[in-house]
């Protein structure tokens, strides 16, 4: 019978046929290497736009607008080239959205923080 080896450490594996580690921590590495380097470019960008939401969140509170710098954003570690989607309205005003929040650069130093109001609760 051929001795199976542990795909990570290549220790003998002992136990069902179809085991393929010899502990869990070696089973934990090879799935954590084999994830990290397809994910981590999306995982990046995830966390970009988590943050992103986050800081205009909490900027905007319970209120539907608010006007901010575009320093205070910036200083809280806003990325405004990370957005989910944007709107043009009929003034030809473009809004960027991060999922719910948004923002209209109202010029090179304000910014007005807008929440979607299809996504607010009924």
């Amino acid at each position: 019978m051929e001795k199976r080896m542990c795909l990570t450490c290549g220790e003998p594996v002992v136990g069902r046929s179809d085991k393929r580690f010899c502990h869990d921590a070696c089973r934990n590495a090879y799935n954590n290497r084999r994830n990290s380097l397809p994910n981590s470019f999306v995982r990046k960008i995830n966390d970009t736009l988590k943050r992103n939401r986050q800081v205009l969140g909490k900027i905007l509170g319970k209120e539907k607008m608010q006007k901010v710098s575009r320093e205070k954003l910036l200083s809280k570690g806003f990325d405004f080239d990370f957005f989910t989607n944007q709107f043009s309205n009929a003034k030809g005003q473009v809004y960027f959205f991060v999922y719910e929040y948004g923002y209209l650069a109202l010029d090179e130093e304000l910014v007005l923080v807008v929440r979607q109001q299809k996504f607010e609760k009924v």
